[in-house]
C-alpha cells in the first residue's frame, strides 16, 4: 500500500509540472511581439506556478519548460520561428528564460498568513530577478542602451501590472497548494 501511494504521488507531481509547463508554453504564445524582448504572460504564468505549487513543484515546473525548449520543442516565445532549442536559449531572451527559475523560488514563499504588502514585495522582488539575469544578457548581447530600452523600458510597465494583478488574486491562487 505504501508503495502505491508513493507512486500516486510521484505521478502527481508529474501531472502538476506538465500542466505547469503547459500553462507556461501557453503563456510564451500570448505576446506583443516587440524585438528583441517580447512581451508575454510568462512572468505572470511563472509567478502564478510559484505560488500556486509552491517553490519545490514551481522549480520542477520551470525545469521541465526549460529542458523542453532545450531539446528543440516550440515552447518558448517565437519558436519555432526565431530558432529553437539551445540556440533560443542563449540569443537575446535567454538570461529572461533562467531569472525565471530564481523568480518561481521567490514566488513560492508568498504565504496566505503573511499580510498582502510582504506578498507584494516577494512578488515584486521575484519579477525583479527576472530583470537581474534578463537585461545583463540582453546588454552583453546587444549593448546596454538596447537591454534598456527593449528589455526594460518597453515592458516594465506590463510587469508592474503583473504583479499588481498576482497579487490581489494571490489568496486565491494559494487555495490550489492546498489541494496538491
Amino acid at each position: 500500500i505504501v508503495k502505491s501511494l508513493q507512486n500516486q504521488k510521484v505521478l502527481k507531481y508529474l501531472l502538476i509540472t506538465t500542466l505547469g509547463s503547459i500553462l507556461l508554453t501557453i503563456s510564451a504564445k500570448i505576446q506583443i511581439p516587440f524585438y528583441p524582448v517580447p512581451m508575454t504572460m510568462q512572468t505572470f504564468m511563472v509567478l502564478f506556478i510559484g505560488i500556486a505549487f509552491g517553490w519545490k513543484l514551481g522549480l520542477a515546473t520551470v525545469l521541465l519548460y526549460l529542458a523542453e525548449g532545450a531539446i528543440g520543442l516550440p515552447v518558448f516565445a517565437g519558436t519555432p520561428e526565431k530558432g529553437i532549442g539551445i540556440a533560443y536559449m542563449v540569443s537575446t531572451t535567454g538570461g529572461y528564460l533562467f531569472g525565471f527559475l530564481v523568480a518561481v523560488f521567490f514566488a513560492g514563499f508568498v504565504n496566505l498568513e503573511k499580510n498582502m504588502f510582504r506578498n507584494f514585495f516577494l512578488i515584486s522582488f521575484a519579477v525583479s530577478t527576472i530583470y537581474l539575469f534578463g537585461l545583463p544578457w540582453l546588454a552583453y548581447l546587444k549593448g546596454w542602451d538596447i537591454a534598456y530600452v527593449y528589455g526594460f523600458k518597453q515592458v516594465i510597465l506590463s510587469d508592474i501590472l503583473k504583479i499588481g494583478l498576482i497579487t490581489v488574486i494571490s489568496k486565491q491562487t494559494l487555495k490550489i497548494r492546498n489541494f496538491i
